[in-house]
């Protein structure tokens, strides 16, 4: 295992133990990284001892005496050095409270340590004693759950769990980020303890739920979170898209996986976040939206707006952003359903100026949403949308280098329409404005200064207001 240990700080670490007569140890995600090929630069040391003691002398080898940050409520330390980040703890022996996640801490070996860890996969250690340098210890097999790709519990999986319920949407997330199984008897655990998820904080679920959000095929997770009943403690809202009614012979598609399948479609042409989230919550209004007619069939009308709507009360309650990003989520719901429906109607420039002035620059991203929205099974129905879809795009593209409509700012502003009628703020201000911004993009005037100028005079004068100021070109 030597060869892992190819940084200097670890001989500096042996050493500064050795002479102070202490074991210590990598452990944790920095060994099982380097069986997955992974590249880390995240290391864990276990002592048995003080880490913060270890940390501060190890420092002051490296000749950076300040560069440590000590966290005496958890006993840990850190040292960055460069793009390296080096953590220092004491092997320790945990015991909790059935009200609480925060563990009861006493000092303990390097086996209490590793019965600790939430899977047998984290659970490997590498000794930097002197006497057994670069020896693997795996006491529960860990290395063997890596060959084959397995999630398990180092202990008991009801007591890994009901310890610290984290722990259950970290094995989600790992099985989703690695896309490894998660053993049988693991897996159940989870579902049996679904509801100790109570006690912890919403801010620690969303960090691990992005992360399978973030995941090169998230619907991994989410299949686990729902099926465990995981996602039935914070995410009500999508659970409610499951299921399929049928009535006079007609069915719904199942909107649950209608989400998962859009949401997978989306993270094969994007990283970004936010993006992955409006595929979650695209659809997310269709069960209150959703009607029977007896000659529409099965209608969920509205559910674009009613969706958008839903957006910050639950990015609130789930502790996500309630900044830009989260605008950016309610404009993508809103609008998911804009670009399709003008591929299957004779697409006029008029339309794809408003599109385009609604959309600004999150264009491109709604339309990676509306291509990855189309999931249906027919194949010939498949390519026919996304044909439509291609000329939809194609439009865009033309509209957009003709009429610069995108981000569109009107030519003549609202302090130079009071200025010209000297008006103060009012509603007549306004009508004009609107009026504007309605020619250009209904395409009845040019989208510059002069014909701008010309229309907000003309519709002035219809108005009965007088000129008392002329402006130039």
């Amino acid at each position: 295992m030597t060869d892992v240990l190819n940084h200097p700080i670890f001989k500096t670490v042996s050493e500064v133990a050795g002479e102070m007569g202490h074991d210590v140890y990598v452990v944790g995600g920095f060994v099982r990284d380097h069986f997955l090929h992974r590249i880390s630069k995240d290391v864990d040391f276990v002592t048995i001892g003080s880490g913060i003691e270890l940390a501060l002398k190890v420092a002051e080898r490296m000749g950076k005496p300040g560069a440590v940050s000590i966290y005496k409520n958890f006993g840990t330390a850190h040292i960055k050095n460069d793009d390296w980040d080096f953590e220092f703890v004491g092997a320790r022996k945990e015991s909790y409270r059935q009200s609480s996640r925060k563990p009861i801490v006493e000092n303990g070996s390097l086996a209490d340590d590793q019965n600790r860890r939430d899977f047998t996969i984290n659970a490997l250690a590498i000794s930097l004693n002197k006497e057994n340098y670069g020896e693997l210890i795996d006491p529960f097999g860990g290395l063997r759950d890596l060959d084959n790709g397995i999630l398990k519990t180092p202990l008991d999986p009801d007591s890994t769990y009901s310890d610290d319920p984290l722990r259950m949407m970290r094995a989600i997330r790992f099985a989703s980020q690695l896309q490894f199984t998660i053993e049988k008897e693991s897996l159940m655990g989870i579902s049996r303890n679904a509801e100790r998820l109570k006690i912890v904080s919403q801010e620690r679920i969303t960090e691990e739920l992005n992360k399978i959000v973030l995941s090169s095929k998230p619907s991994v997770g989410f299949e686990l979170l729902f099926d465990t009943k995981l996602l039935h403690q914070f995410f009500p809202e999508m659970v409610g898209l499951y299921g399929v009614e049928t009535r006079n012979g007609q069915s719904h598609k199942d909107n649950f996986y209608h989400t998962l399948k859009v949401l997978d479609n989306v993270a094969e042409r994007s990283d970004d976040l936010w993006l992955r989230w409006s595929a979650i919550l695209h659809d997310i209004a269709k069960p209150p939206t959703k009607r029977f007619d007896e000659k529409e069939g099965w209608t969920f009308h509205g559910h674009e707006y009613l969706g958008s709507k839903m957006v910050k009360p639950i990015f609130r309650r789930l502790k996500l952003p309630l900044n830009e990003n989260m605008k950016f989520v309610q404009k993508i719901v809103l609008l998911h359903l804009r670009p399709i429906v003008l591929s299957m109607e004779i697409v006029t420039d008029s339309a794809i100026r408003r599109l385009l002035f609604d959309a600004g620059d999150d264009i491109e991203s709604l339309l990676i949403l509306c291509r990855s929205d189309i999931t249906s099974k027919n194949e010939k129905k498949v390519a026919r949308f996304l044909q439509n879809l291609e000329t939809v795009e194609q439009k865009i593209k033309d509209v957009e280098e003709r009429d610069r409509v995108r981000n569109f700012q009107p030519p003549v502003t609202g302090e130079e329409i009071m200025q010209l009628f000297d008006l103060k703020p009012s509603k007549e201000v306004g009508v004009i404005k609107s009026a504007l911004k309605d020619a250009v993009l209904d395409g009845l005037i040019k989208n510059n200064r002069g014909d701008a100028l010309k229309f907000v005079k003309q519709k002035g004068n219809e108005m009965g207001l007088k000129i008392h100021f002329n402006i130039e070109v």
